[in-house]
């Protein structure tokens, strides 16, 4: 059974989200507020969080940042749930380390298709191709750790599946579009700048090896070793 924690000050809705979570087999959490969630978090390391952005104590932007900054959390996918859905609201959302966002209303169909499909990128193990190695950049895929020059780097699930996708066919150019599908897996609600947005967080989290992302201009990127 996985673990979702719902952050949420608006008590009906965090009440309302557990309930329909719970009838698809789900244990669901909540905090009323960042200071809780952010303690819930930590003691519960749940499998997905569910964010709201306005929310007393703590804000969800905030929040997130902690949480994605914190050895123990940085893994966990985190979904924003938000009434402001101008796209600078999503762009900001993206740069701190959301993997999904989720503008209020919202129906509980969408809901849970959008939590199912941030579950499913977890990566399969695979006999007989555990470590990739290209250039200072190791990746243990049997593990989910990435190293560089023998230090490790801590990424979201978002960001190390998104290096996986492109260091599974070094070389080969990937469009933005198809970056989305594998990545994200579904047909995501947005334009491709959601793909910038975690390519440019990526390369910085892999300083020297940032530059083995290229970039092609007007299609997407590869992973090259220089």
């Amino acid at each position: 059974m996985k673990t979702i924690l719902i952050i949420e000050d608006e008590h009906d809705l965090a009440e309302l989200v557990a309930f329909n979570l719970e009838k698809e087999g789900y244990r669901p959490l909540i905090a009323l507020d960042g200071t809780a969630g952010l303690e819930a978090a930590r003691r519960n390391l749940p499998d997905l969080i569910l964010l709201d952005l306005m929310l007393p104590g703590i804000m969800g932007t905030e929040l997130c940042k902690l949480l994605k900054n914190h050895e123990k959390t940085a893994a966990i996918p985190v979904i924003m749930l938000t009434a402001k859905g101008e796209e600078i609201d999503r762009v900001v959302g993206f740069e701190v380390g959301v993997d999904d966002y989720i503008v209020k209303p919202f129906s509980s169909r969408e809901l849970l298709l959008r939590i199912k499909a941030v579950l499913r990128r977890t990566i399969p193990d695979r006999a007989g191709e555990k470590l990739l190695r290209i250039g200072p950049l190791t990746i243990d895929t049997d593990r989910h750790l990435v190293n560089v020059e023998d230090e490790e780097i801590i990424l979201t699930t978002t960001e190390f599946k998104l290096l996986l996708n492109l260091a599974e066919r070094t070389g080969r150019v990937q469009s933005r579009d198809l970056l989305l599908k594998n990545v994200w897996g579904y047909n995501y609600i947005g334009d491709t700048r959601t793909v910038d947005t975690h390519i440019t967080r990526l390369r910085t989290k892999l300083g020297i090896a940032g530059d083995l992302i290229k970039t092609i201009r007007g299609f997407g990127y590869k992973l090259e070793e220089s």
